[in-house]
């Protein structure tokens, strides 16, 4: 992921996953594994229902375990958490299914769409399932990226309902598998019936993506811009990639492949039809 402030029947703003998807995925035949963890130093005191998970001095996270079926469709599985008030909450488990366009790395412009079901506890959200759609649009050159999800998730059941909720990154490409930049998350509410603007959830992060020897990290920290968002952010995301059976030596590499939010900077702290996705997010 990822956020919120209304009386609930949407997901909770506390997200397992602060992430911009890039469109990059696993090798065919490849398993990765992603931790993505993030803390709210200043979170918002009051729940989003009754009942509700509270936001502030909560750690949320979930490993992401993902496949390669092709090289335009990957496969994926999480186990979000929480832990708070010296508490582990578990927030059941989620599937994808991410199709992008193949070698997404490699192009100038690349795009992707990424479908997920969840199931969710009573502490994290009132729907027990819901899905969310994530299309991945992005464009680079050797010094810039900028992608955009405009993701709606849906909730399930008489309580359901359809929020949109955007995320963009843009980031500048140091070299050697280095990147700085910036991450947006929101969420405005139900589709067709916004929130005011100060309850709605906006968060600026300042992230940054490098390799630690055969792993992918992702950092950030950020900063909510209404009332309705969770002041003071940071979330961390590290990948590994696994050997391919048979694979040549660059696709041994070990490295997932970079993560950038939604699968980006905190990609988020993250961390994304055709081929190629993966973001770190």
């Amino acid at each position: 992921m990822v956020l919120s402030a209304a009386s609930l029947t949407r997901p909770a703003q506390a997200v397992d996953e602060i992430q911009v998807y890039n469109a990059e995925i696993a090798e065919l035949g490849q398993w990765t594994i992603q931790q993505h963890l993030n803390y709210a130093i200043r979170g918002r005191k009051e729940p989003d229902f009754p009942g509700g998970l509270i936001a502030n001095h909560t750690l949320n996270g979930t490993p992401e375990f993902a496949y390669g079926l092709t090289d335009w469709w990957e496969l994926g599985f999480y186990a979000p958490f929480a832990v708070s008030d010296h508490q582990f909450l578990s927030n059941g488990a989620k599937i994808r299914t991410l199709f992008v366009t193949p070698n997404a790395d490699k192009r100038n412009f690349f795009y992707g769409v990424n479908i997920e079901f969840s199931y969710q506890t009573s502490r994290f959200a009132e729907t027990r399932h819901a899905f969310e759609i994530r299309p991945i649009i992005g464009v680079r050159n050797k010094e810039w990226e900028f992608i955009v999800n405009p993701i709606v998730d849906i909730g399930l059941g008489s309580l359901g309902e359809a929020d949109f909720a955007p995320a963009a990154r843009l980031a500048r490409n140091l070299g050697n598998d280095r990147f700085v930049g910036l991450e947006y998350y929101s969420d405005l509410g139900k589709i067709g019936n916004f929130l005011p603007l100060a309850e709605q959830s906006h968060q600026l992060f300042a992230v940054t993506d490098f390799k630690l020897g055969d792993l992918d990290v992702n950092l950030g920290i950020g900063y909510g811009l209404t009332s309705g968002s969770d002041r003071l952010v940071t979330k961390a995301i590290i990948g590994y990639a696994f050997p391919v059976p048979g694979g040549s030596k660059e696709t041994n590499g070990g490295g997932l492949k970079r993560l950038p939010p939604a699968r980006s900077f905190a990609a988020s702290l993250a961390p994304a039809v055709p081929d190629g996705i993966a973001a770190m997010r």
